[in-house]
């Protein structure tokens, strides 16, 4: 069974686009959309373990140049 959990993106608004391309690019990251509000960006992990959560945060997304601050919520199935 996968896991599932969503992550929300602050970026540096000049690079949100760019952000958002290179975040559709990393395995695990099933989707990824521009969004209004205090987020830029929605992305949907589809991940095999829980762990590879904090390795898609960690080794990609964090390292994205743009990307402030991430908030992560993970799917709890019901």
């Amino acid at each position: 069974m996968s896991v599932k959990a969503y992550v929300l993106v602050v970026t540096d608004t000049a690079k949100t686009q760019g952000v958002v391309r290179q975040m559709r690019a990393v395995p695990g990251i099933a989707e990824a959309y521009r969004i209004m509000g205090p987020y830029d960006i929605v992305a949907v992990l589809d991940v095999e373990d829980l762990s590879d959560i904090q390795v898609v945060l960690r080794e990609n997304i964090r390292r994205i140049d743009g990307v402030e601050s991430t908030l992560t919520c993970v799917v709890i199935p019901t």
